[in-house]
C-alpha cells in the first residue's frame, strides 16, 4: 500500500520583479539627493561608488555646496523640485527631521513627484507617516535611517560598510530596501512604524548623549591638571564600552556599583564648587545606575540605602 499523499503546503508568495524595474537587482537606479547634508552626501556619494547613477544633487548652503562639490563632483547641483523630477528611480530626501514633511509636501504640491518613484528619508525619528504626501501622488515610502555619526568628509565612506540601517517599507519595497542598503555596504533592521521614535531616541541618547559625557569627563581632567584628557580616557572609554556592550549590566564598575556613598558625596562636593552645571547630569546618571545595579543584582538594596541618600534631592540640595 502506498503511503497517504501529503497535502502541499503553499509556498510563500514572493515579490515579482520584473527585470527593468527599480527593485531588480540588476537594475543601475538613477538617484537624486535633495540635501546635501553630512547624511545626503555621503550616502550620495556611496550610492554612487556602487553603480548608481546621482543625476542631481541640491543643498542651499554654503557648506552643502562645498559638501556636494567635494563627493559628488559629476553631479549637477540643482533646485530641489529639478532633482525630483530627474530621480526616476529614487530620490533621497536628506534634511533635518522636523523639515521633512514639509519638504516632501512641497515637493508633492509642485508636481516634481511621480507614481512609482521611490521617496526615500534618512530620518530615525519618523517612518513612513511624514511621506503621506508623497504617497498620495503614487510615489513609494522608504524609512532608510543610517545608524551612524557623520561627519560629511570622505571619511564617512570608510565608516559605512558593516553598518546597520534602521529601515520602515512596504512589504513590496521591502526586496528593494535590501539591496540598497547591501549596496551601502550595511545591514538592514526592520524598525516598525510604530516604534520609530523609539528606536531613534535610543541611538540619540546613547550617541549623542556619550559625547556630551565625554566632554564632560575631559572639562573634569583638564580642571583636575591633566593636560591631555584624551589620552587618559581612550584607553578607559574603550575598554567601558566594549565591555558594555559584551557584557550588559555586568560591566558596571565604580563606586555607585559598589555602593561607595563616601566616594559619590566627595564627587558631588567637588563637582558643585567646580562645575556646578555638571551636578544634575552626574546625579541622574548615578540613580539610574545604582537602579540597574540593584535590579542586576550588582548591588544590594541594603547597600545601595546608604548611597541613594546621598543622590537624593534633599540630600543635594542642603
Amino acid at each position: 500500500m502506498s503511503a497517504p499523499s501529503r497535502p502541499r503546503t503553499a509556498a510563500p508568495q514572493r515579490a515579482v520583479v520584473s527585470p527593468g524595474s527599480p527593485s531588480s537587482p540588476t537594475a543601475r537606479l538613477t538617484v537624486g539627493v535633495v540635501g546635501a547634508g553630512r547624511v545626503g552626501a555621503v550616502l550620495g556619494a556611496a550610492l554612487a561608488a556602487a553603480g548608481h547613477r546621482v543625476a542631481a544633487v541640491s543643498g542651499t548652503s554654503g557648506a552643502s555646496r562645498a559638501r556636494a562639490a567635494l563627493l559628488l563632483p559629476q553631479t549637477p547641483h540643482r533646485s530641489p523640485y529639478a532633482v525630483a523630477r530627474d530621480a526616476a528611480d529614487l530620490l533621497l530626501v536628506a534634511v533635518p527631521d522636523d523639515a521633512l514633511a514639509g519638504a516632501v509636501a512641497d515637493l508633492a504640491a509642485a508636481g516634481a513627484l511621480h507614481p512609482g518613484q521611490v521617496v526615500a528619508h534618512t530620518s530615525g525619528a519618523h517612518g513612513l507617516d511624514v511621506l503621506a504626501a508623497a504617497t498620495a501622488v503614487g510615489a513609494r515610502p522608504l524609512a532608510l535611517h543610517p545608524a551612524m555619526t557623520f561627519t560629511g568628509s570622505p571619511d564617512d565612506l570608510g565608516r559605512l560598510p558593516g553598518i546597520s540601517y534602521g529601515v520602515t517599507a512596504d512589504v513590496g519595497l521591502r526586496p528593494l530596501a535590501v539591496r540598497l542598503v547591501a549596496d551601502l555596504g550595511g545591514v538592514p533592521e526592520w524598525v516598525a512604524e510604530v516604534d520609530r521614535a523609539l528606536y531613534h531616541a535610543a541611538l540619540a541618547h546613547g550617541a549623542n548623549h556619550l559625547v556630551t559625557l565625554v566632554n564632560e569627563a575631559a572639562d573634569g581632567l583638564r580642571h583636575a591638571g591633566v593636560a591631555h584628557p584624551e589620552k587618559v580616557l581612550g584607553p578607559l572609554l574603550g575598554a567601558a564600552l566594549t565591555n558594555a556592550l559584551r557584557l550588559g549590566d555586568d560591566a558596571l564598575t565604580g563606586p555607585v556599583s559598589r555602593g561607595d556613598a563616601g566616594t559619590v558625596r566627595r564627587h558631588l562636593d567637588r563637582l558643585g564648587a567646580t562645575a556646578p552645571d555638571s551636578v544634575p547630569a552626574y546625579l541622574a546618571l548615578a540613580r539610574r545606575t545604582a537602579d540597574r545595579a540593584i535590579a542586576a543584582g550588582r548591588l544590594r538594596p541594603r547597600d545601595a540605602e546608604p548611597l541613594l541618600d546621598v543622590l537624593s534631592p534633599n540630600e543635594v540640595a542642603a
